[in-house]
């Protein structure tokens, strides 16, 4: 359950997909939420009007076929801009709106944006502040440890947006300036929910059963959020659920199984995107899926070279049954 200003939103489970630009669309959180991860974010929209009305933008809108409870994470530096982004994103569906202090990237950064305002604690107050007061429904916030090693403030900004009517957070156990070198630590994430009283979902190299039972018990969070991992391997979340609650895990997919998990998600990004994107996202998401097939590198890059929806599905059909002869 979390709570906002006005309304109550209930999470089935706490287990999320992260949001994450250029990988968590509808057709990928479709995907994610039908093998169980109880709430999916949708990529991350920037606050920015004039950057709001892109086609990209236009795109990562949350829609009414989303998977409940309908999450959308806004980054921004401006107040005002964030609030007015937030009612627009609410007007549009959206029952919980994230904000983003995660996001290392430099283009991000470079504008005070993502995970470099967690160096500014007096913005991000007036932040969080202006999007909670600007929507009834929960707000949440994705954050990291801190700028840098010598300054893992993350408990100073969770005192910060517990204060401000926060609901939840997200934390990667990682640094801004680590961004996702070297291995996450979770002692950070373990001070912040000792300390507040809101839920605190743990992130970071959380790739198997044995782990996510690991970073719960290190940190005592409510809960899990899943990014990299799940890349190509939608099924984690099948596995990672069942694990947590005393199920049977299934077994990890063999290569048919794997198959139709990427055509599954393929077939949904043809009717989201169209011809020309749809072509492109799908050769991304391609590389994850055929790092787990036995297929040689030269014939995984076939597949790059195909211009057309049509093209790619004969491909996929050729490469099935061979996967097929080859288990008879």
């Amino acid at each position: 359950m979390l709570q906002g200003r006005d309304e109550r939103v209930v999470v089935e489970y706490p287990l999320a997909l992260a949001p994450m630009a250029g990988v968590s669309d509808r057709p990928f959180r479709q995907l994610c939420h039908e093998q169980g991860a109880g709430l999916v974010f949708n990529e991350m929209v920037s606050s920015k009007p004039g950057l709001r009305d892109t086609r990209k933008s236009e795109l990562r809108r949350i829609h009414p076929d989303d998977p409940e409870p309908r999450a959308v994470q806004l980054l921004g530096n401006d107040p005002a801009e964030l609030a007015r982004a937030a009612r627009q994103a609410y007007a549009d569906g959206a029952r919980i709106i994230d904000i983003n202090l995660g996001c290392p990237a430099k283009k991000v950064c470079r504008k005070a944006a993502g995970s470099a305002l967690m160096a500014d604690p007096d913005t991000v107050a007036r932040l969080l502040e202006a999007t909670v007061n600007a929507v009834p429904c929960p707000v949440t916030l994705k954050m990291r440890t801190g700028p840098d090693a010598d300054r893992r403030n993350a408990p100073e900004i969770a005192a910060i947006a517990e204060d401000a009517g926060i609901a939840m957070l997200s934390i990667h156990g990682r640094t801004r300036e680590q961004k996702y070198r070297g291995e996450a630590e979770y002692d950070t994430i373990g001070r912040v929910v000792a300390e507040r009283g809101i839920p605190v979902l743990a992130n970071g190299d959380i790739d198997s059963v044995d782990r996510a039972r690991e970073v719960l018990a290190a940190t005592g969070a409510a809960g899990l959020m899943i990014g990299r991992a799940a890349f190509g391997r939608p099924w984690l979340f099948a596995r990672l659920r069942a694990g947590l609650e005393g199920r049977p895990v299934p077994r990890e997919p063999g290569p048919a199984a794997i198959m139709a998990f990427a055509r599954t998600q393929f077939e949904n990004i043809y009717s989201h995107y169209g011809n020309v994107m749809g072509v492109r996202i799908a050769r991304k998401h391609w590389e994850c899926y055929s790092s787990l097939l036995p297929f040689e590198e030269g014939m995984r890059k076939q597949f790059n070279r195909l211009e057309t929806i049509d093209s790619q599905r004969r491909w996929l059909d050729e490469r099935e049954a061979e996967l097929a002869d080859a288990t008879t």
